[in-house]
């Protein structure tokens, strides 16, 4: 049994996940080169011109441009919130605060409480006096309720929710509502591209001559492509936080139980 025990930590994968600290802002770029090349198919190879044609059309492509604009600095704003904002870490020599926990159990003496703290060996993990508060080996220290310890980052983080490597940060307590944004307005704007490039898109498939390099064709192509692949699966990411947020939980702790 006990080399069984050893043999699967010798193997645990989450001992590689530091080499996720190595993307750093190589994810960052990727998402800045998605959006600019999303900007360059929709603005400058097709609904810039567009304003120039005169008629419905004018009208149709500047819509379409002011609601590209305005959703993409909502995004960009949201994205780089998430990026930016600490997610929540506990402090150092973090304690108890019995103010908090007084009503839901027994306030203890400082006394015993001392006693539990020098007693590492006692402090197992979610084996603690107060049964929501953890101690955390690898920083050595206790850990509020809902506070996990990312493998990533190399801290407990409050409130983690998950590890997001195209934010290239965790995501918790205090960057969550970004995160959420963040989701809701990729969804608005790769379903605004999507739709705006479909007429594009179909008349690759058509005899209709179109004007255009191929340059401009081809990234008008892949944008199309890569928008709506994003919108259908940033809908499925959105509608499960949603679904976690009514359920006042997280993603690690819905999988906990659903163990």
């Amino acid at each position: 049994m006990y080399r069984s025990v050893g043999v699967a930590m010798a193997w645990n994968v989450f001992r590689f996940c530091t080499a996720l600290r190595g993307l750093g802002s190589i994810m960052i770029l990727l998402v800045l080169a998605i959006v600019g090349v999303t900007y360059y198919a929709v603005v400058l190879c097709n609904y810039g011109p567009a304003l120039l044609a005169g008629g419905a059309t004018t009208f149709a492509a500047l819509a379409v441009l002011l609601l590209f604009h305005f959703l993409l600095a909502l995004l960009l704003w949201s994205y780089f919130s998430v990026v930016f904002t600490d997610p929540g870490s506990v402090p150092p020599n973090w304690n108890l605060d019995f103010d908090v926990e007084r009503g839901e159990t027994a306030p203890l003496a400082s006394s015993e409480f001392s006693t539990q703290m020098n007693s590492q060996q006692s402090v197992a993990l979610g084996n603690t006096l107060n049964p929501r508060v953890r101690y955390c080996r690898k920083c050595n220290q206790l850990k509020p309720p809902r506070c996990h310890h990312c493998s990533v980052c190399g801290r407990c983080v409050l409130k983690m929710d998950h590890h997001c490597v195209w934010v290239v940060n965790c995501v918790g307590a205090l960057n969550y509502k970004y995160f959420l944004l963040f989701l809701f307005y990729t969804f608005l704007e790769t379903t605004l591209v999507t739709i705006s490039l479909l007429p594009h898109f179909i008349a690759f498939f058509s005899d209709v001559d179109i004007a255009g390099s191929p340059a401009a064709l081809a990234t008008t192509f892949l944008t199309f492509v890569l928008n709506l692949a994003f919108s259908l699966s940033v809908l499925g990411f959105m509608i499960m936080h949603i679904s976690l947020v009514s359920a006042n939980t997280t993603t690690i702790e819905a999988r906990i139980y659903q163990y």
